[in-house]
């Protein structure tokens, strides 16, 4: 299944057995493999990491791939400066009528637009989910788009059209 520029969908993030977030998103590309989509900061209120703040108005363009384990999304602020790059590493995407489901696998990547180094997230979580001992082949998949991620991020992602 694919869509067509300009449809709208629901992206459905989910956590093991949980749904972590679902959102509307405006499709912007959909070649059957790689889906690129456009939606605004989903929280309710603004987050801030520590290393960047999301809140309302910023504008987040997500890449996803039917057979990579992982998705990009820039964000940008709502003037359009860009604050970076949000990595996460999940199994490769699965489209259902209407909606896009990502299963997340805890491991993140944020690459900061100033061109400072990118800051592997949550590794602990990923160790504390057990996912090594439940599926060793998908950890070690996660493991492996983690490092891709990291060299993907040296161009700032120029490689992902």
């Amino acid at each position: 299944m694919s869509w067509a520029p300009g449809d709208r969908i629901e992206v459905r993030l989910r956590k093991e057995d949980r749904e972590k977030i679902s959102y509307l998103a405006d499709v912007v590309a959909d070649d059957g493999d790689h889906l690129v989509v456009r939606a605004p900061w989903a929280g309710t209120t603004a987050r801030d990491f520590g290393f960047v703040r999301f809140e309302q108005g910023d504008v987040f363009t997500e890449h996803y791939w039917r057979d990579r384990w992982y998705s990009v999304k820039e964000v940008r602020d709502a003037a359009g400066a860009l604050k970076g790059w949000y990595c996460d590493v999940a199994r490769p995407a699965v489209a259902r009528e209407g909606a896009l489901e990502v299963a997340d696998l805890d491991l993140d990547l944020w690459v900061p637009a100033d061109g400072g180094t990118p800051l592997r997230l949550d590794e602990d979580e990923f160790l504390d989910s057990g996912l090594t001992e439940r599926d060793p082949a998908a950890a070690a998949r996660a493991r492996e788009a983690l490092d891709e991620l990291e060299r993907l991020a040296a161009d700032r992602f120029a490689a992902i059209g």
